[in-house]
């Protein structure tokens, strides 16, 4: 009996496949992967005293070279904070110079190791009530960190400056992780 010859445009094609219904499917699959599971400072928190780093919990491991974590304030600038360390389950920024009072967004975007992107926002403010007015924080000399920018949608609705940015940087991690899932496939079915 002879075995279906295989070539290897078509596997190409069907990695190339997998990696589009990868970026197509719903959010919501995806997020039942992985999730946030806790912050410091927590969502919706009022501190009396700025943190000095940000960290995000998720319930599975991350994927360190995908993983980015964006501070902002209230008039949606970046603020400079470190590279994300991720150990396990967390990723962890520190905020480069002290909050002055405000409402600050951390915006995330990470790939569990199943290459499964997972995203989100939430807001905490800073009202130290013997903080004196300081000047705002300005946004770094560079477009963008180096780990990456996640826009936030406007008060109105409407998009955030970084929005358009973001989301092409979104689409491009989405990309190599539905490409390093159809990868890892192809070598599943090779191995056997």
């Amino acid at each position: 009996m002879r075995r279906p010859v295989r070539h290897p445009r078509v596997a190409g094609a069907a990695a190339a496949l997998a990696a589009l219904a990868v970026l197509v499917a719903p959010a919501a699959p995806a997020a039942a992967h992985n999730s946030l599971a806790s912050a410091t400072p927590a969502a919706d928190a009022r501190l009396a005293t700025p943190p000095s780093e940000i960290t995000v919990r998720f319930l599975q491991k991350l994927n360190p070279d995908l993983t980015t974590v964006v501070l902002s304030d209230a008039a949606r600038r970046v603020v400079p904070t470190g590279v994300p360390v991720v150990a396990g389950t967390r990723a962890t920024v520190t905020v480069a110079e002290p909050l002055p009072d405000g409402t600050y967004t951390v915006a995330y975007r990470v790939v569990s190791t199943d290459g499964h992107p997972v995203q989100g926002s939430y807001r905490f403010t800073v009202a130290d009530p013997a903080a004196t007015a300081a000047a705002p924080v300005s946004p770094p000399p560079t477009a963008a960190p180096a780990s990456g920018a996640a826009g936030r949608a406007g008060r109105d609705g409407g998009p955030g400056p970084l929005t358009v940015a973001a989301g092409v940087a979104l689409l491009a991690c989405a990309l190599v992780g539905g490409a390093l899932a159809a990868g890892r496939v192809l070598r599943r079915r090779r191995a056997r």
